[in-house]
């Protein structure tokens, strides 16, 4: 019997690095699972987008939000687009999880004992501002270090404002990849320390994978 296909959500970018590097994600993925068929889609920007990627597909589905918290993509767009259909599922987002906190680390200055600032997209939906403050609480264990959040939009306090508070911080990006965000922070960190996303450009990391298969063989249990 086939399982099921495993539909990876992620947000979109016109960035061309960042979309690069998140397709390269779903392929590793794809190689991972060699029984299960792998599909892309997006809620904003590229294509196709997710609601009609998941019309397209002809059985099961588990949709993995790539995607590092809760928010309104999770719980409206995704939830939203599988509540009449009984034969799909949305997995949990990638965040927070102690792997995350691991790749975090791998992008920060080595040995070093200063503050950490971690950067997050930010959100009005109080699901993400509970997902971010347990990130920050899985870092500061995982580092043995200091760690604040910063927000890039919607909350604060702002990038500018925690690096004025903290000057001697390292910055940590809690982005999949380049896009948007990413070049934001650049922006208003200009000058500082500032390490790259989870996707880096380079390979992908295995522990993102084991984040991924975890979370759709953890759902597919779910479906009847």
């Amino acid at each position: 019997m086939a399982r099921p296909t495993l539909l990876a959500v992620s947000h979109g970018t016109n960035d061309t690095a960042g979309a690069s590097a998140i397709a390269g994600l779903v392929e590793a993925v794809a190689a991972r699972l060699p029984d299960v068929e792998v599909r892309a889609a997006f809620v904003d920007v590229q294509e196709p987008e997710a609601v009609d990627a998941l019309a397209a597909v002809d059985g099961p589905v588990v949709v993995v939000p790539l995607l590092l918290s809760s928010g309104f993509h999770v719980h409206h767009d995704l939830h939203g687009m599988v509540k009449n259909r009984a034969d799909a599922v949305v997995a949990a987002p990638l965040g927070p999880d102690p792997r995350l906190a691991a790749v975090l680390a791998e992008r920060l200055p080595p040995a070093s004992a200063l503050p950490v600032i971690l950067t997050v997209a930010g959100s009005r939906d109080p699901r993400s501002l509970t997902d971010a403050e347990g990130m920050a609480a899985v870092l500061r264990e995982h580092l043995g270090r200091p760690v604040e959040l910063a927000y890039l939009a919607a909350r604060e306090p702002d990038l500018p404002t925690a690096l004025t508070e903290h000057p001697d911080a390292d910055v940590a990006t809690y982005l999949l990849a380049r896009g948007y965000f990413f070049d934001l922070a650049e922006r208003q960190a200009a000058g500082r320390r500032l390490a790259l996303p989870l996707l880096d450009g380079g390979a992908v990391p295995e522990m993102l994978v084991d984040i991924v298969v975890s979370r759709y063989e953890e759902t597919s249990a779910l479906l009847p």
